[in-house]
């Protein structure tokens, strides 16, 4: 019987992925965002409401986190790249990383009994694991994503039932954990949500992560210092990464602004934040397919313009509503655009790595994205400037409840409104510049 690592080692694929391979791939997008999500909205609150540590020991914790998976993308990006084996580039990392990053992520919420000192160490490690298995794992799924699918109508196609996927894990990851943590417990909530990622990852490396035979010279290992060089002097991938980075942090202020928006400019309860996200992640669903259609009947650049442009325009809707319908209706519109960069983005960045190798000789998906990856961690430390500088500049004052300033309304409808169009204007004029202006290399030069 031929053993399993000699089955892996000798599946190949030779043409455009079938639909049940697409699908398997774009299952991996559930438990990724799944774990991003439940632990970006959680983990804080757990650790100092539940368990009792101080904040700014959870604080420091975080920024940890923060630089550690920074620093993570670009290195493991380039190993990827480098390294043979004879079952591929990217499978051996993927495979290896499973069940360490499930293991570790159930591991975060159930930390043993503890002193404050203690789970502060716990948590250290614990996420060290989390974040390099993180790493590991979902970079080389997204490396996989321009090998498996070649051109712009494949791309457009197959990140269809990834996108849809992801979705639907954040927001079980936002509205599913509360529930689950209020009804079992924490360390339930980590149990049933680590065997949700285990299956559904099994699932995908297993029906859909099928890597090519890259040929021999484009395989060869670039050196280190080269791989920065071509990198950075890459004239798509610059105006890319930065676009990318703006259109990132609009979406953070938004995501960030929304339950102060709620509370303080419409008077709503808390728990109605969850209904202008809703309305913002369920109309991105179908959207994706839209503007799936449109790449394919334009081009990566074209349909990416639209789409940040659709965002922008539609954040200014934020500034007139007085109910949360209205509000939620604004974020249907909002969700247009969304769906359209959740689509887009990748297969641009795929169009990029495509021109490199034809420039290079190399296929160097590690590398871009571990180093997108690093650029738009960026978005979490804009994100939390714009807040604080807004929030101050209006005289929020949190002990004063509701009864706060009037300028804090203003205040925060420039935040959920007038900043994200900001933002997403730098981001227009970013992929404005970008200078690969139609479909797939067979029928385009690069301006």
């Amino acid at each position: 019987m031929t053993s399993l690592t000699t089955r892996l080692r000798d599946r190949r694929l030779n043409a455009a992925p079938t639909r049940a391979q697409a699908i398997a791939f774009g299952a991996s997008g559930f438990p990724t965002q799944l774990m991003t999500q439940t632990f970006s909205a959680f983990v804080v609150y757990f650790y100092v409401t539940h368990l009792g540590v101080e904040p700014t020991w959870v604080a420091a914790a975080m920024i940890a986190h923060g630089v550690l998976n920074a620093v993570l993308n670009p290195v493991v990006g380039a190993l990827s790249d480098r390294i043979r084996t004879p079952w591929g580039r990217r499978i051996p990392w993927i495979g290896l990383g499973i069940v360490p990053l499930v293991v570790a992520f159930a591991l975060v919420w159930m930390p043993p009994e503890l002193p404050a000192a203690g789970l502060i160490v716990w948590f250290l490690i614990v996420v060290a694991v989390y974040d390099i298995a993180f790493v590991v794992v979902v970079l080389n799924i997204s490396a996989l994503f321009p090998e498996i699918f070649r051109t712009t109508d494949e791309r457009a196609r197959g990140n269809v039932p990834r996108q849809i996927f992801a979705i639907l894990g954040i927001v079980l990851g936002t509205a599913g954990a509360p529930a689950l943590y209020g009804r079992i417990g924490w360390p339930g909530m980590a149990v049933v949500l680590a065997t949700v990622c285990l299956v559904l990852l099994v699932w995908s490396f297993v029906g859909g992560m099928i890597e090519r035979r890259v040929p021999e010279a484009a395989s060869e290992a670039m050196r280190w210092r080269d791989q920065l060089t071509y990198t950075f002097a890459n004239r798509a991938f610059v105006p890319y990464v930065l676009g990318s980075l703006f259109i990132q942090t609009a979406i953070a202020v938004v995501l960030a602004a929304i339950p102060f928006y709620v509370r303080y400019s419409l008077g709503a309860a808390e728990g109605e934040g969850s209904l202008l996200l809703g309305a913002i992640f369920v109309t991105a669903i179908p959207s994706i397919v839209l503007w799936s259609a449109v790449v394919r009947r334009t081009s990566p650049r074209t349909a990416l313009l639209w789409s940040v442009a659709v965002f922008g325009i539609a954040m200014l809707g934020y500034l007139l509503p007085s109910t949360v319908m209205a509000a939620a209706l604004v974020g249907v519109a909002v969700g247009v655009g969304v769906g359209g960069l959740l689509q887009l983005l990748e297969v641009v960045l795929a169009q990029i790595i495509d021109e490199d190798a034809v420039r290079t000789g190399h296929r160097r998906e590690g590398a871009y994205f571990g180093v997108n990856g690093f650029v738009v961690r960026g978005s979490v430390v804009l994100q939390a400037i714009v807040a604080a500088v807004v929030l101050t500049a209006s005289g929020f004052d949190a002990s004063l409840g509701d009864a706060q300033p009037e300028a804090v309304d203003g205040g925060i409808r420039v935040m959920v409104a007038v900043v994200p169009l900001v933002f997403a204007a730098l981001a227009w004029l970013c992929f404005w510049l970008y200078p690969i202006r139609t479909r797939d290399l067979g029928d385009q030069e690069a301006a």
